[in-house]
C-alpha cells in the first residue's frame, strides 16, 4: 500500500487515523524532535499509553483537557491521547499568563492540564493561582516537574490500571461528530471564545488542504507555528500523521535556528505565517546556509504581499510556494492556492474555495455580490465550526440564519474565481472620504527594493480625519529615508493611500502565530 487512502479507507476520528497511520506507514519516522525519533508504530503505542493514563486520571468522554506548552513531541502525543480517551483538547498559548489561563479554564470547564516545566525562565505551573489549581484534578508536567505536580513518567505509569479492552470500548464510543478540540479566539469582542470542532470535519478539512497544497509521504515538515494555533496543530501535526510525513516540532521563532535546522536536518516543507519567511529573508547570512532541501513553502493567515511569494522562491529557494486564507472558526481554512497554480495566482490571490465549501462576497445589506465587487467574505460548508462553546449569542452574530460565517474580512473574487483578500474590516481607515486598506498599501509598498517588512495603521489627522503611518523594517544591507519612501509611494500608488509618515524598526511586534500585532502599534501611537 502506498498511502492511508488505499482500500477506500474513510475518515472517522483522530484515534482511528492514528491506528491507520501505524498500519500503513509502520516504521517510517513520524516525529523527529531534536534527537527524539518515533516511528508511526511507536507514536500509536505512545498515544494509547497516554489515553489509558488520561482515563486512569478520571477523564470522561467530553471532559476538557488543556495543554499549555511549546511545540514538542510530548505535546502531540498528549493531544492524541486526550482525544483517544474521548476528551476535548484545549490548546493554550504559552504567551498567556496565569490569570489568562485561569479565565480559559473557567470558560472551557477544563479539569486537567498538561504543562511544560521551565520555559522562557519560568516554571509554568507556578503562574497558576490557588483558585486555578482548584479547578484541576491533575496537572502533568512534561519535563522537570516539581513535587506539587505529576511528572510525565509517573503519569504514564498510572495507565497500567486500564486494560486494552477498556481503552477499546472508550475509543469506540468516540464518534465522527463528537468534539475533538476547542481553539480559543478573541476575535473582535475582546474575550476568548471556544471554537468547537468535530473529529470528522477536522480530518476532512486537513485532507482537502493537504491535497490542494501537495503534502507528500516522506516530507520533512518543520512546524514553527505553535501547536496551540490551527496552523501549527492541523497544518503541521495532524497533516503529517495523515500523509506519512515527518513532524519536526520547532519552538524558537529565530531565523538562524530555522536556517540551521533546514541545512542540518534537510527540511523540505515549512508551513507558517508570513513573518516566519520574512525573518529568514532578513537574516544577514541567509545565503551561507544550504537550503537546497526546501521543496514547499506554505503561507497564509494574513494578507501576503506578492513580493514575499517571489522572494520565497527566488531568494530562499523554495521550489514551490502556495498561499491561502482561513479562520479558526473554519478550522484554519477557507481558500487555498494549488501547487499547480500559476505564479501570478499564487503571488496575488488566496486561491479557490476548499471542496464542498462556499465562499462568497456579501454586501452590507446581505446581497451576495458578483466577481469583481468588494465586500465581506462569508463562508458556508462542513468546515464551519459547530459554534462557540456556551455562547449562543456570539455564535448567532457570527453565523447567520442561512449558515454563512461572517469573517470580518474584505475581499473580492476575480474572473478565475480566485479570492483576493484586501483587509480586516476593523483595520480599514478613511482618509478624506476614501477607504484605505492597510494590507493593500503594504502589498504595494513591499515592491520597494529596500523594504523587508511593512505594517501600516491609520492615525488621527485634523484635516483628513485619518492618515496612514508605515512601520518599516529594511532589508539587510539596504537603506532608505522617510522622505525617499514617501516620494516613491507618491510616484507608484494613489495619493490618498500614501502614508504620511514612516517609522523605521529593527523588527515588528508579532503574536505567537507570527502575525504582526497592529493593536500594539496603535497602542504605542496613542500613548505617544
Amino acid at each position: 500500500m502506498n498511502s492511508i487512502f488505499d482500500s477506500g479507507w474513510q475518515f472517522t476520528t483522530i484515534p482511528a487515523l492514528a491506528e491507520r497511520a501505524a498500519e500503513i506507514y509502520g516504521d517510517e519516522t513520524a516525529i523527529d524532535d531534536h534527537g527524539t525519533r518515533l516511528t508511526f508504530v511507536e507514536l500509536d503505542a505512545a498515544r494509547r499509553q497516554v489515553a489509558k493514563a488520561v482515563m486512569a486520571a478520571g477523564v470522561k468522554k467530553g471532559d476538557r483537557v488543556m495543554i499549555w506548552a511549546p511545540n514538542t513531541w510530548k505535546w502531540f502525543v498528549a493531544s492524541l491521547g486526550v482525544v483517544s480517551a474521548g476528551g476535548v483538547l484545549i490548546p493554550t498559548s504559552t504567551r498567556f499568563k496565569g490569570a489568562e489561563v485561569e479565565e480559559l479554564m473557567r470558560r472551557s470547564g477544563a479539569t486537567m492540564m498538561f504543562s511544560c516545566g521551565d520555559f522562557l525562565g519560568t516554571y509554568y505551573p507556578d503562574q497558576l493561582s490557588a483558585g486555578a489549581r482548584e479547578l484541576l484534578h491533575t496537572i502533568v508536567v512534561f519535563d522537570g516537574a516539581h513535587a506539587s505536580e505529576t511528572a510525565w513518567d509517573a503519569f504514564l505509569a498510572r495507565g497500567a490500571s486500564v486494560s486494552d479492552a477498556e481503552l477499546a470500548e472508550r475509543q469506540a464510543s468516540v464518534g465522527p461528530d463528537d468534539l475533538c478540540d476547542m481553539l480559543f479566539t478573541s476575535g473582535t469582542t475582546g474575550y476568548p471564545k471556544g471554537v468547537m470542532y468535530g473529529h470528522w470535519q477536522c480530518l476532512m478539512v486537513v485532507d482537502a488542504w493537504a491535497t490542494r497544497v501537495g503534502i507528500r509521504r516522506g516530507d520533512r515538515m518543520l512546524i514553527i507555528a505553535p501547536f496551540f494555533h490551527a496552523f501549527g496543530y492541523r497544518s503541521g501535526a495532524i497533516v503529517s500523521l495523515m500523509r506519512g510525513a515527518t513532524l519536526m516540532p520547532h519552538q524558537a521563532f529565530d531565523a538562524e535556528e530555522i536556517l540551521t535546522r533546514v541545512e542540518r536536518e534537510k527540511v523540505s516543507v515549512i508551513p507558517g505565517p508570513p513573518a516566519i519567511f520574512h525573518s529568514m529573508l532578513q537574516h544577514p547570512r541567509m545565503a551561507e546556509f544550504d537550503r537546497s532541501s526546501l521543496r514547499l513553502g506554505v503561507t497564509g493567515g494574513a494578507v501576503v504581499p506578492a513580493t514575499l511569494i517571489r522572494r520565497m522562491r527566488e531568494d530562499l529557494g523554495f521550489k514551490g510556494v502556495v498561499n491561502g486564507y482561513g479562520l479558526t472558526e473554519c478550522g484554519g481554512y477557507g481558500t487555498m492556492c494549488s501547487a499547480t497554480d500559476t505564479d501570478e495566482q499564487i503571488a496575488n490571490t488566496a486561491g479557490k474555495a476548499n471542496p464542498n465549501t462556499e465562499v462568497r462576497i456579501m454586501a452590507e445589506d446581505g446581497r451576495l455580490l458578483p466577481n469583481g465587487e468588494r465586500g465581506e467574505v462569508v463562508i458556508r460548508g462542513f468546515l464551519v465550526m459547530k459554534g462557540y462553546f456556551n455562547d449562543p449569542e456570539a455564535t448567532a452574530k457570527t453565523i447567520d440564519k442561512d449558515g454563512w460565517l461572517h469573517t470580518g474580512d474584505i475581499g473580492w473574487f476575480d474572473e478565475n474565481d480566485d479570492l483576493h483578500i484586501e483587509d480586516r474590516l476593523k483595520d480599514m481607515y478613511i482618509t478624506g472620504g476614501f477607504n484605505c486598506y492597510p494590507a493593500e498599501i503594504e502589498r504595494l509598498m513591499s515592491a520597494h527594493p529596500a523594504i523587508g517588512q511593512i505594517a501600516v495603521i491609520g492615525v488621527p489627522d485634523e484635516r483628513m480625519g485619518e492618515v496612514g503611518k508605515a512601520y518599516v523594517v529594511l532589508r539587510p544591507g539596504k537603506s532608505a529615508t522617510e522622505a525617499e519612501l514617501i516620494a516613491w509611494a507618491r510616484a507608484n500608488i494613489a495619493n490618498y493611500k500614501v502614508p504620511r509618515s514612516v517609522e523605521f524598526r529593527d523588527a515588528l511586534p508579532t503574536s505567537p502565530q507570527g502575525k504582526v500585532q497592529k493593536n500594539r502599534l496603535r497602542e504605542e501611537q496613542e500613548a505617544a
